[in-house]
Parts: C-alpha cells; sequence; structure tokens
C-alpha cells in the first residue's frame, strides 16, 4: 500500500458527457471585468502587498464541489456523494459552505446535504475542489483569486468543466481574477501565512504542467504570484499518482515554523513514498523559512491498514490531508481507533482553540483524495 496518494482511480478514465458550464460562461476575454490577465510575473490587481494566507486565517466560506459523474466513480457515485454531504454538513455547523453542483443536480445535492449548505448551479465534473477553485491571496485590503490553468494535472484527464471554474466562481462573486503564469493545483502549495511556501517539485517542476519552465522560473513566478518571500522545494514522486504528489498531503503547517510530516504505519514496507517523506525530512531539518526560523517537524503516523474500515489500491490513508476551518479541523477516521485518536490527541495540540472534528471520508480516501482535497477556502469576514 502507497504511502501517499497511489492513484486517483479516476486517473485510467476519462471523463465524459460533460455538461454544458452554468451561468454562461465562456473564455474569458480581455474585456471581461472580473479577468485580470497577467503575463510571466502576474500583474497586480491592485496596490499593496500581495499575502498568500495561512489556512488558520479567518474564511468567509468554504467551497466544494458535488460529485457529477458515474463514468468516473461507477458504482461507488452514491457513496462519495454522501462522503461530500457528510464533509460539508460538518464544516457548516462552523462556517459558511457553498456547494458547486450541475444544475440538474442541484435539487439533489440540495437534499443530501442539507438546508446549512448552499448549493449553487455551477458545472463541475468532480469532487476536487481544492485543485480547481482558484487560491486566494489579498492585496490592498481586497481578496484576488489566482487561477492556476487547471489542465487535469498535467492532462491526465480531460475536465473541460474544471477548467472553467476558476472564471466562473470569480465572476458570480465579484471577486478580481488574476491569470497565473503557470499551471498548477491548489493542493500544490502549503503556506505559513508570513512568506513561506512549500511545494513539490514533482507537481509543478514538471513537462506536463510547465514545460520549458526551469525550477527558478518557476519559483520566481510564484514569489510574484502569490506574494510569498520564500520557496522551500521538496523533491515528491513523479508519475506515481495523478497529481504528482500534492504537498498537502505530505507537510502540512499547523503555526509559522511548526509543520506535521506524514509518516507510514511502521509495518509498511519502503517504498518512493517514505522515502519521499524521509527527503522532506532532511530538507526541512536544514531549511529555514522566510523569517529565518528553523522548523519545527511533527510526526504525523497512518493508520494500520489491516485495521481501516476503508479499502482499495488507491485508499489513501494520509492524516496530513486535514481542513482548517474557522473555530474547527476537520480530519479522516480511518477505523484504526488508536491511529485516529492518536492523530486528533496531535491535531488538537497543535490546535488548541479549535474543535478537531473526525469524519468518515472512506469513498472519498478510496478515490485517491482526502477531506483537504475537498475543500477550498476563501479568505474574508465570515458569512452570517
Amino acid at each position: 500500500m502507497s504511502h501517499l496518494p497511489p492513484t486517483r482511480r479516476t486517473a485510467l478514465r476519462t471523463l465524459s458527457g460533460l455538461a454544458v458550464l452554468a451561468f454562461g460562461a465562456t473564455a474569458c476575454s480581455p474585456d471581461d471585468p472580473s479577468s485580470l490577465a497577467s503575463g510571466a510575473g502576474a500583474a497586480r490587481a491592485s496596490e499593496g502587498e500581495r499575502r498568500f494566507g495561512a489556512e488558520w486565517d479567518s474564511h468567509a466560506r468554504t467551497f466544494m464541489s458535488w460529485p457529477a459523474l458515474e463514468s468516473v466513480w461507477g458504482e461507488d457515485l452514491r457513496y462519495v456523494r454522501e462522503d461530500i454531504a457528510r464533509i460539508a454538513r460538518a464544516i457548516a455547523e462552523y462556517e459558511y459552505v457553498v456547494m458547486m453542483a450541475r444544475p440538474d443536480q442541484q435539487k439533489a445535492a440540495q437534499r443530501a446535504c442539507g438546508s446549512q449548505v448552499e448549493v449553487i448551479p455551477l458545472a463541475v465534473d468532480d469532487m476536487w475542489a481544492r485543485d480547481t477553485v482558484p487560491v486566494f491571496v489579498e492585496e490592498g485590503g481586497e481578496v484576488i483569486g489566482v487561477d492556476f490553468n487547471f489542465n487535469g494535472w498535467g492532462e491526465k484527464q480531460n475536465h473541460t468543466n474544471d477548467a472553467r471554474v476558476g472564471r466562473t466562481l470569480l465572476s458570480k462573486y465579484k471577486i478580481p481574477r488574476v491569470e497565473a503564469p503557470l499551471i498548477a493545483e491548489g493542493g500544490s502549495f502549503e503556506t505559513d501565512g508570513e512568506g513561506t511556501l512549500l511545494i513539490t517539485e514533482s507537481s509543478i517542476v514538471n513537462g506536463n504542467r510547465n514545460p520549458g519552465l526551469s525550477r527558478d522560473d518557476i519559483e520566481a513566478d510564484l514569489i510574484e504570484t502569490l506574494g510569498v518571500e520564500k520557496v522551500v522545494w521538496l523533491k515528491g514522486v513523479r508519475g506515481q499518482d495523478i497529481t504528482d504528489a500534492h504537498v498537502d498531503s505530505l507537510v502540512r503547517f499547523t503555526a509559522p515554523g511548526v509543520v506535521l510530516l506524514d509518516r507510514a504505519h511502521p509495518d509498511t514496507p519502503a517504498d518512493s513514498w517514505s522515502r519521499a517523506a524521509d527527503q522532506a525530512e532532511a530538507v526541512l531539518s536544514e531549511a529555514t523559512d522566510a523569517k529565518g526560523r528553523p522548523f519545527e517537524i511533527i510526526d504525523l503516523p497512518q493508520p494500520d491498514l489491516y485495521e481501516i474500515t476503508g479499502e482499495g489500491d488507491d485508499f489513501v490513508s494520509t492524516y496530513a490531508n486535514f481542513y482548517v476551518a474557522n473555530d474547527s479541523v476537520f480530519m479522516p477516521r480511518f477505523g484504526d481507533r488508536k491511529a485516529d485518536d492518536r492523530a486528533r490527541g496531535i491535531l488538537q495540540e497543535q490546535f488548541p482553540d479549535r474543535d478537531v472534528v473526525p469524519v468518515v471520508i472512506d469513498t472519498v480516501a478510496s478515490g485517491g483524495g482526502g477531506i483537504h482535497c475537498a475543500t477550498h477556502d476563501q479568505p474574508g469576514e465570515p458569512v452570517d
């Protein structure tokens, strides 16, 4: 069993029957007021320093996507929808949740999610909102959406509708749009909100996203586009999962200078994923953040795969793919009671003023993802 996400079940399937985009959105034109297109270096949306905030900052809302296609999930579509609705209802106890759903699936999604979740008609292909929703930054007192030109994780899949989510969603909420000079996904980035960015080389210094660009080229664009000061590069793993090893299943900030590092269960044989975790630890133990602080590294062990309630070759058993929301942290409950309790305790120590809420996500995990993959936070004052 892989140490990090092996391969999302959708990796070998081609999306079909893609619906037209809701809200009548088309390709973004130069005179579109929601678009602030940038060339290399990313044009500024307004005056002032750009800031990529930490996930523990205040959220206006959480965006999620309703799984749309039986051609992707097959007989598991019903069950993954149950997982997504369960996550949405749990988060809605703490902050406003907006679920994007195809217009013909909106009513069913609303019934499943309940009245505390707002379901909006917007054509999506799958549930990976972390990667399809723009990355939000703040500049000059304004929230801006950076669209990283989602291309199906390096054209491994055809996500026609998901590729348009950035333009459509930002236009609906009247949030200025910046088009990044790179192709990437939200799960590629991890920040402390104080100028430090963690990222895997495998997920972005890759010909399937950014052909012809060196790591130095990409770093310069990330610094300018996201407003970060320092990029700490981890090696990652190429070609063994659909994301090329996103950082959000490997290492996560819990505070400036403090990270949780995903660790395989002791009974798991060494493989490319556990070696990637070892490499990440070696890099982080020698690195400093944007403010010159060394990293405190805390292991976050995985469950025993013989004790979990989920199954499948693609099952993602990392606790690192947690989601920090207003006054809360959402983590998976895998069914290994000892490991679940240990992970909850570690997260509670790191977030002592927040409720740590375990959620069963066995079908999401069997499809290669987690709670963080399924959510995307918009910074700002909470919506009433």
